[in-house]
């Protein structure tokens, strides 16, 4: 299934599934337009797994350490919420602690030996050395918004110290979008690039360091990532200049933590529907067939690249969990996206 048809398809499904599911009929808006697949702002907690919803639960965890959740969080085919919905409870349960313990173990590093944290829109303390002000030149952002701040990220011991797996979760999204540096900014807040069409042409040795107008605003991601021989052969253009601007920000900041020295394993990751192969090939125009086996070939450095599928998560679960325990949110999974 190509990625135009998994989203209509997912579209279709969540339409259905609203029935039933959401308290109101009502089309909700979203970039000015109303759609059956967005519901109104007002309601958009039903969007979450029942499990996760009160008061109490995730939207206390939002409001305690000032994450702004994504603007399409009424969205049924949000990512954020996806993602909400699939790793947040793991931070509420001991139970599923562990199975995602020895899930991680198996899918990131089998160096690990404890789960000590999930963190969604993850970030350090802006007085921290690790922060992305800090590491980036991203001075305006918070967790949430304006700044690179992972979807979730998994705080963890290993054998030699601690680690953390900073994690972009994706739907149906076709891509990890273009870099902001190449759109022309018409309020003119910052310099516009003066030829956004250097970004998609080869350079030698894949030396972007002369082209990147990410440089011009202050940001240091170029400074922190080193391409391999494989990027240098491979690479015909800009890996963050159409579709691969967000992995390459997380792994940026994956590389800043662990140049730092203060984590023993450090892994920029991605989790993301199976069925979902735009994705999957959304780098085919800069010379890499599937982000999957691909990306992490294109750095040298201390931080480590993997993936996982929701899916793959999900049937762990659903092999490991003891006594139906998690049967409910299974069933939930199962009934809206399909896990």
């Amino acid at each position: 299934m190509n990625n135009l048809n998994f989203k209509s398809d997912q579209k279709e499904k969540m339409t259905q599934w609203r029935i039933g599911h959401i308290s109101s009929s009502e089309k909700g808006k979203q970039n000015g337009k109303m759609y059956d697949h967005i519901i109104p702002r007002s309601i958009w907690k039903e969007n979450l797994w029942e499990g996760i919803r009160d008061e109490a639960s995730l939207t206390e965890y939002l409001t305690t350490n000032q994450i702004r959740p994504h603007t399409g969080k009424h969205n049924l085919l949000s990512s954020w919420v996806n993602c909400a919905n699939l790793y947040f409870p793991i931070q509420e349960n001991q139970s599923l602690q562990k199975l995602m313990l020895w899930f991680l173990q198996q899918h990131v590093s089998d160096q690990i030996t404890e789960l000590t944290g999930v963190e969604l829109e993850f970030s350090f303390e802006p007085e921290s050395t690790l922060h992305p002000s800090q590491l980036l030149g991203e001075m305006d952002g918070n967790r949430g918004s304006g700044q690179t701040s992972p979807d979730v990220a998994f705080l963890v011991k290993t054998k030699q110290g601690k680690g953390i797996i900073l994690t972009e979760c994706k739907y149906t999204e076709h891509g990890f979008y273009s870099c902001s540096a190449r759109k022309i900014d018409k309020s003119k807040q910052r310099e516009n690039n003066p030829d956004p069409a250097r970004c998609m042409e080869k350079v030698t040795d894949a030396d972007y360091s002369d082209v990147c107008h990410q440089t011009n605003w202050g940001r240091k991601y170029i400074s922190l990532v080193t391409y391999s021989d494989y990027a240098k052969n491979k690479l015909t253009r800009c890996v963050a200049a159409t579709a691969g601007y967000q992995l390459y920000r997380q792994q940026a900041l994956a590389e800043g933590i662990a140049q730092k020295g203060q984590y023993s394993l450090v892994a920029s990751a991605v989790a993301f529907d199976n069925r979902n192969s735009g994705l999957k090939g959304c780098l085919r125009s800069t010379g890499i067939d599937d982000f999957q086996t691909g990306w992490g070939k294109l750095f040298e450095g201390k931080a480590i690249f993997k993936t996982w599928t929701h899916q793959q998560w999900v049937q762990f679960v659903r092999d490991n969990q003891k006594d139906g325990e998690f049967n409910k949110w299974l069933e939930y999974l199962s009934e809206r996206y399909g896990y």
